[in-house]
């Protein structure tokens, strides 16, 4: 039967245009009228906000509030292991697999009264007020639980992402000069234990396993708790009554060491005040935020992103169950066969993402929708397409959605009002691809650890794509001239320049390094701070920002184009055949080179038509398949319109993917560029002529 388009609209379509109005209306403007800013939020023109409720300005001050408010609920959830198994693959290799039960939750005021007791325990400790405690620790309930309580004893918590490398790791420790660490047994056997002897001041460890081992081989003069026994000892009457010495909103809450994508990490000192900044900023861009949203916990706490919607969440009285990238979903490497991975047990309403996360499950989802019938295909390609369209008029489609999508939203639980993503950007075509098929809507962020993760969030009824959304409530945005990449505050049709983010929660700087401090933070005549992100953007007219460069992206060729690496890399990512690419390019060069890991289904498929067989390492290192995917990838660039001099011209194709695990790439999956040309250092002189 066919429907003209009006029927279509009454029969698919509720709702209606106002998330049109609402989509295009003035979200932001320039305070001073000037095309530079600083442009502040419609609704905070007058006075940036600091605080979500009067006289609630330190993380303690946070905590009770919400345990006062609700309780009874549940904050914190663990899944129970009911049993793992080794299972042996195809390849020889042996995979620990896992069968979960369900989530065994704390209540509010159960987390709040393990918090008090486990900072009392490290008060008897000898753990002292503003004396820095660290944490190495896998995202999980006893990580937050062992943060609140640092926050209520004001003891500035350092964290340390559990994927750093040795050196690292003993860096960030000596030159904050812990005395006791927190973290989790598999991190002490694994990572910590071979750096001990490089951390002289380190005295205790305190381990948040619930099972107990007895250690050994340890170097003399370090003692090792459990979680547990440390909570016991601070429960006692003579411990639990000693006064604690409360934050002041300027008290360093948080030292948080970056993940380095460039050089060592740098440790960001983040005070209550700060944060508290930030997370008044995010939730002001969650609507309907309150005790009934459920947050799926399973990105780096040790990353402003995980800690700061974390942070939120608990603030509102939302419940957080915890997770781990490879327990996510049904598919997921560590769930057994048959068994249900976390996001169909908990059944999440809200969930932040990395742009690489979504960028896999738009991939994988498009892979199977390649393998379907004819009829099937087409049916999905006239649905998506149809649903592009009523969302880009403002309109939902609660039959396409039940009749085609439902299968794919059930990958993350079937229940997600909210994707939050940040850390990287997202490419349009994963974003519009979220929206579609997941069937909610994807709020972009854009932040830096030294803006405590706060700068904009696009509102959920803004479908745009490539933007990250207005300055939210706690920030202001101005925009400053870059003249060696050719951006300029009066340029037309929209202002550009590197973006300059000002408010409370602007942090206090670098650890121990004023150097820095003078180059990237500085104050202004009210006596604001204010950071120099080294990202370019340009603002459009109704507010919104758009990134759209990296200084330390751009390199100039040498017949003088300028290349921006991170374009490049935005815009073949979108190519099926490309799980992650890394552009390089030599100011001695006149031409960009790539090393490239490729979709292992998509180049197996290749190879196949080419009539080529071998091991995955063989695919990837013949040069026939290397000239064939390197065809690919020119013909998407030409057709995304990529100039001649940004096209990569050689590629190396990587066998091995690029996780935090191997060093290449960051925590947020973001590139690490020295460690990258170090790794490829033969293939940049063979595909440069040898020279």
């Amino acid at each position: 039967v066919t429907l003209n388009r009006k029927k279509k609209r009454v029969l698919l379509c509720l709702g209606g245009g106002s998330n049109l109005e609402r989509g295009r209306c003035i979200k932001a403007r320039s305070a001073t009228g000037h095309p530079a800013g600083p442009y502040r939020a419609i609704n905070s023109e007058d006075k940036l906000l600091a605080c979500m409720h009067p006289g609630v300005d330190t993380l303690d001050k946070m905590f009770e509030h919400a345990v006062t408010l609700f309780p009874k609920r549940d904050c914190l959830g663990t899944r129970e292991v009911l049993s793992e198994e080794d299972e042996l693959q195809p390849n020889g290799k042996i995979f620990k697999k896992l069968i979960l039960g369900n989530y065994v939750w704390l209540s509010y005021e159960e987390t709040l009264h393990a918090a008090k007791c486990f900072g009392s325990g490290l008060a008897a400790l000898g753990q002292k007020p503003q004396c820095n405690i660290a944490i190495f620790c896998e995202t999980r309930a006893e990580w937050i639980v062992a943060a609140q309580a640092c926050f209520m004893y004001n003891f500035p918590l350092v964290t340390l992402y559990a994927t750093l490398g040795p050196a690292a790791i003993a860096h960030g420790l000596n030159e904050t000069e812990v005395t006791h660490i927190i973290t989790s047994k598999d991190l002490l056997q694994g990572r910590l234990k071979d750096i001990l002897c490089d951390v002289p001041r380190l005295q205790y460890i305190i381990v948040v396993d619930s099972k107990r081992t007895s250690w050994t081989d340890m170097p003399r003069g370090i003692l090792i708790y459990d979680m547990a026994t440390v909570k016991e000892m601070g429960s006692k009457p003579n411990y639990i009554a000693v006064d604690r010495r409360q934050p002041e909103p300027s008290d360093i809450a948080v030292i948080m060491y970056t993940s380095g994508s460039t050089g060592i990490p740098k440790g960001v000192m983040i005070s209550h005040g700060n944060i508290i900044a930030g997370i008044t900023g995010m939730a002001e861009r969650i609507p309907n935020l309150n005790e009934t949203d459920t947050y799926i916990g399973y990105l780096p706490l040790a990353h402003v992103l995980e800690l700061s919607a974390e942070l939120v969440c608990i603030s509102h009285g939302c419940r957080i169950g915890y997770s781990s990238p490879h327990t996510l979903a049904d598919q997921s490497t560590k769930i057994k066969k048959g068994s249900k991975g976390d996001t169909s047990v908990l059944k999440p309403t809200l969930m932040a993402a990395v742009p690489e996360i979504m960028d896999r499950i738009y991939k994988n989802v498009m892979t199977k929708v390649e393998e379907m019938s004819k009829f099937q295909k087409t049916l999905f390609v006239l649905a998506y397409n149809y649903k592009m369209e009523q969302i880009s008029k403002g309109y939902s489609t609660p039959l396409c959605d039940s009749l085609v999508f439902k299968r794919v939203r059930s990958l993350l639980g079937g229940n997600t009002r909210l994707l939050l993503s940040g850390g990287a950007p997202l490419s349009p075509a994963t974003q519009r691809f979220m929206n579609v098929c997941l069937c909610c809507p994807v709020g972009q962020g854009y932040g830096l650890t030294e803006t405590c993760g706060a700068g904009t969030i696009s509102e959920i009824w803004d479908y745009s794509t490539g933007r990250v959304g207005a300055p939210l409530v706690c920030s202001e945005i101005k925009l400053k001239d870059w003249e060696e990449g050719g951006y300029y505050c009066i340029d037309k049709p929209n202002p550009r320049g590197e973006i300059v983010i000002g408010g409370p929660n602007v942090t206090m700087g670098y650890y121990k390094n004023k150097d820095k401090i003078c180059n990237d933070f500085f104050v202004d005549e009210r006596g604001q701070r204010w950071f120099c992100t080294g990202d370019i953007g340009e603002f459009h007219p109704d507010g919104c920002l758009k990134i759209i460069d990296r200084k330390k992206d751009l390199v100039k060729l040498q017949a003088g184009e300028y290349v921006s690496l991170g374009k490049v890399e935005a815009v073949l990512k979108n190519c099926s055949l490309i799980d992650n690419i890394c552009a390089y390019a030599n100011s001695d060069h006149s031409y960009v080179i790539s090393f490239v890991v490729p979709n292992q289904k998509q180049l197996m498929t290749l190879a196949k038509q080419m009539e080529l067989k071998g091991t995955w390492e063989e695919l990837c290192n013949n040069s026939q398949v290397e000239k064939e995917v390197l065809r690919i990838i020119t013909e998407a660039a030409i057709a995304a319109k990529l100039e001649r001099f940004e096209i990569p011209k050689k590629i190396r194709l990587s066998a091995e993917p690029w996780t935090p695990e191997t060093g290449l790439v960051t925590d947020a999956f973001k590139l690490k560029r020295k460690e990258l040309k170090s790794h490829y250092q033969e293939d940049i002189e063979r595909m440069y002529g040898g020279k």
